[in-house]
């Protein structure tokens, strides 16, 4: 495609095909994800997110602030645009409706989230949401609000497969499933996982495709080992060696007998 997806493109998968989506925590990460065919990344809008956006110039990506950072309407439309003109496709936002609409209705891509909400775990625990009738409910009427208030994508994270199922095929919002099984528009995972780099608790969602976190600590030992060789070095006299100075000829260096 040669450049990022826009909103438009992305509705025109809906139904089509999955959209592979990953959490990248850098610029390397993101790199990467680009050449093997990522094409929606989540973000942060942070002092790293230029370097991401120059790693994969044709990825969808889609950033949120800090919990807290959006305050009022005012803060919310001003910021989403700024972050828009740093190469954001959406503005990421878990708070209130009214935040929402007042950056919808300025035209600024917003993805709202429902189910499991880590902002807002204090209120469910880390759990699946939606296998009650009263919560599936409750999805459900988050899911047309999102709509009133003009969003244009979801997160859905940790919703049973047949309500995220019937969400996706009732809504107009783009879904971005994690833990939702095969049903949503998006496939989404944090590079983390995917990764290995995640040395605590792995989600029952997650698939782990690689171990860098013991390529990581092997590299890490081998820092160490080669710091700790220049040091003893450094007291032994062994280094540094003829071949690492750098010396004058000997007309110059009675040069320096006579300056003295």
């Amino acid at each position: 495609m040669n450049r990022p997806p826009t909103i438009a493109d992305l509705r025109s998968l809906k139904g089509v095909r999955q959209i592979c989506t990953v959490h990248v925590d850098n610029a390397l990460e993101a790199a990467a994800a680009m050449e093997a065919g990522i094409e929606m990344f989540t973000f942060e809008v942070d002092e790293r997110l230029e370097a991401v956006r120059s790693a994969a110039p044709d990825a969808f990506i889609q950033a949120g602030y800090p919990q807290g950072h959006m305050a009022s309407e005012e803060i919310a439309v001003r910021d989403g645009f700024a972050a828009l003109e740093r190469g954001v496709g959406a503005i990421y936002f878990a708070g209130s409706m009214r935040l929402v609409e007042a950056m919808s209705r300025e035209g600024i891509p917003v993805c709202g989230h429902v189910g499991y909400v880590p902002r807002w775990h204090t209120w469910t625990n880390v759990r699946a949401v939606g296998k009650t009738e009263v919560e599936v409910r409750a999805l459900w009427q988050k899911i047309k609000d999102l709509e009133n208030a003009g969003a244009c994508l979801v997160e859905m994270e940790l919703v049973p497969v047949p309500v995220a199922d019937f969400i996706t095929r009732n809504t107009s919002l783009i879904t971005e499933g994690m833990g939702c099984g095969a049903v949503c528009d998006t496939q989404y995972l944090f590079s983390c996982d995917v990764l290995g780099t995640n040395v605590g608790h792995v989600p029952r969602h997650a698939k782990v495709y690689a171990n860098l976190a013991a390529e990581e600590a092997r590299l890490q030992e081998m820092r160490t080992h080669a710091f700790s060789r220049f040091a003893a070095d450094v007291r032994s006299g062994g280094y540094p060696e003829r071949c690492h100075e750098i010396h004058i000829d000997d007309e110059v260096l009675e040069l320096l007998d006579k300056l003295g």
